[in-house]
């Protein structure tokens, strides 16, 4: 047993890491999550929110939480779970329950699965919708006591994520007919509020529940429907029912894959795990301003990431390229242009995060619109000019070409500060990010024996991108008939080439480092990001021959996948998301 002196030995030894999403344990009952727009669900399998400790519950937009308490009881009691399912096209959530046994005076009143109920669950345009039908299978009357509770506390998505606050804005309520309005005033000024909606009216309406009492005679049904409804969110005016609802969320569902390439085989399985991730990215993409964007992931990450949206693009070209072309428009419409070092902001860098909420809007997280991001400039180029190849949209890429010409500005002057010829990184705030590649837990960039890099950081990967950049912008300039710029790009290619070359291969692991720190050290370390070299062309063949054996031997493939780090070096660990997992 560890003595008091030894844990807290322990404790202080333990990296402080900011922003670092708590693991607290697991819930009792799985998660279950919807999204439509910028409005996302996380429940459990009972449809409940918040009825059980563990989980990031509620009903949020924007990156705040509109709704963190929504449970039902029957008689008294938490019912029990049939089934729970979300639909395949993740329009609705389906949960069948049933009653528990139910004693009176200590005596059997009523027996266990007698009452079916079924609720049907899903989001449209700002606004949750929820039936509870109530059917009686039994052989006499059930009289039946529901009650719903609910409570919100407009907590902000960086506060759910487990950052504790000083101050927070002013919460109260109003109770009416048949519904109640939750409200905040934030310390940013705005004013949110969250309305709930009964159907029929309760018996009981209070500011934290509704109670319904009725008795249902033997294959008698009832409903009762709740909706919730996020403001500024929704707009004021839309009211559409329960069924109509319905209707108009499954056409959405539709609509949204609706243009793409499909692909069908003889292979079953195959064909539904297409199906499937074609249904989970029409669920991320949301519809902004500038055009269709596939936002990171729910819960943590359900907003506009420029290396996530980026590399989905690429991804999609061959089936949808409307997704690139709303990516390129909307990271162009808030790429920077002056130097804010709290945003790690410089003039031509594309945004690494944008964010919503109170906290990003106080600049108490420094999220609201981020630049903490080595890759997702040279991405960006590498898109424009790849989405021009794919689909001919000249118009589109002569519009874009300035926010191209920013972005190479940047590659070649504020993300090369010592003029090495390497894009690196370094905080300009120490609220930032401490790395800023796609692996920026701040222990994951390291030397051979452990220790950690420090800045600034030339990623070798990130190297790569800039090569493949600059290979695609110079085709681009040559689309627009800019000769002499094409051949500018690609001889500023073939020399970073070499310089990479002689910078990052190491010989004595046979693969390339994983980056070069602040002293131009090479980190010698055997990790996946040698992988994400070989698609940008930049290796040299028989080095990309050898960078692929190795990640295809034990140490790196797990017979599921490859592993971020091998296995034999010294921070490996097999559960770690940047060093080991698959």
């Amino acid at each position: 047993m560890l003595s008091p002196s030894t844990t807290e030995t322990l404790i202080e030894q333990t990296p402080e890491t900011p922003f670092y999403i708590p693991g607290t344990g697991s819930s009792t009952r799985p998660r279950r999550t919807l999204k439509q727009g910028d409005c996302f669900a996380v429940l459990d399998s009972h449809a409940d929110i918040g009825a059980t400790p563990g989980g990031p519950d509620g009903i949020f937009f924007c990156d705040t939480r509109y709704l963190s308490h929504l449970e039902i009881l029957l008689n008294g009691s938490q019912p029990l779970l049939l089934g729970s399912n979300v639909r395949d096209d993740n329009s609705i959530l389906i949960v069948d329950l049933t009653n528990p046994d139910i004693f009176l005076d200590q005596k059997l009143s009523q027996p266990k699965d007698v009452l079916h109920v079924v609720r049907t669950f899903f989001l449209l345009r700002g606004v949750a919708y929820q039936r509870l039908r109530m059917h009686n299978h039994g052989n006499g009357p059930f009289n039946v006591r529901l009650s719903v509770a609910f409570g919100s506390d407009f907590a902000d998505l960086f506060e759910v994520r487990g950052l504790r606050r000083a101050r927070r804005g002013i919460a109260n309520l109003e109770v009416g007919e048949g519904k109640v309005t939750l409200k905040y005033q934030g310390l940013d000024g705005k004013r949110l509020r969250t309305t709930m909606l009964f159907d029929p009216l309760p018996d009981q309406l209070s500011g934290s529940a509704a109670s319904y009492a009725f008795e249902l005679q033997p294959n008698e049904s009832r409903s009762v429907y709740v909706t919730v409804k996020c403001y500024p969110g929704v707009v004021e005016n839309i009211d559409l029912p329960f069924r109509r609802g319905l209707r108009a969320a499954f056409h959405a569902h539709q609509t949204a894959s609706r243009g793409m390439a499909t692909v069908t085989t003889s292979n079953q399985i195959f064909n539904e795990v297409m199906c499937r991730s074609m249904a989970d990215l029409a669920m991320l993409t949301t519809d902004t301003a500038q055009g269709p964007y596939p936002y990171a992931g729910i819960p943590w990450y359900s907003t506009t990431f420029g290396r996530d949206g980026i590399i989905t693009a690429l991804q999609m070209l061959w089936c949808d390229s409307r997704i690139a072309k709303g990516v390129l428009r909307r990271l162009a419409t808030y790429q920077a242009t002056a130097f804010d070092p709290r945003a790690d902001a410089e003039p031509g860098k594309i945004p690494h995060e944008m964010r919503g909420g109170e906290m990003a809007a106080l600049r108490e997280v420094p999220f609201g619109l981020y630049y903490g991001s080595a890759d997702a400039t040279p991405l960006f180029v590498m898109l424009a000019g790849l989405y021009a190849e794919h689909t001919g949209d000249i118009e589109t890429l002569r519009a874009l070409w300035p926010n191209v010409d920013a972005a190479l500005g940047w590659i070649d002057g504020p993300g090369d500060p010592d003029r090495d010829g390497f894009v690196e990184y370094r905080r300009a705030d120490e609220n930032g990010l401490v790395n800023q590649g796609w692996k920026d837990s701040h222990d994951a960039i390291f030397h051979a024996d452990g220790s950690l890099a420090q800045g600034p950081i030339a990623l070798c990967e990130v190297q790569g991108y800039v090569y493949l950049a600059k290979r695609s912008a110079a085709r681009a300039a040559r689309r627009l008939g800019m000769e002499a710029r094409g051949d500018e790009l690609d001889v500023q290619a073939t020399k970073l080439a070499e310089q990479f070359e002689a910078a990052f291969w190491c010989a004595d692991i046979g693969t390339y480092a994983l980056a070069l720190d602040g002293q131009k050290r090479a980190c010698r370390v055997r990790t996946s990001n040698a992988g994400q070299v070989l698609f940008s062309g930049i290796a040299a063949p028989e080095r990309a021959d050898a960078v692929m054996r190795d990640l295809m031997r034990p140490s790196f493939f797990s017979g599921w996948g490859i592993r971020t780090v091998a296995r034999d070096e010294p921070r490996y660990n097999p559960m770690s998301y940047h060093n080991g997992s698959v």
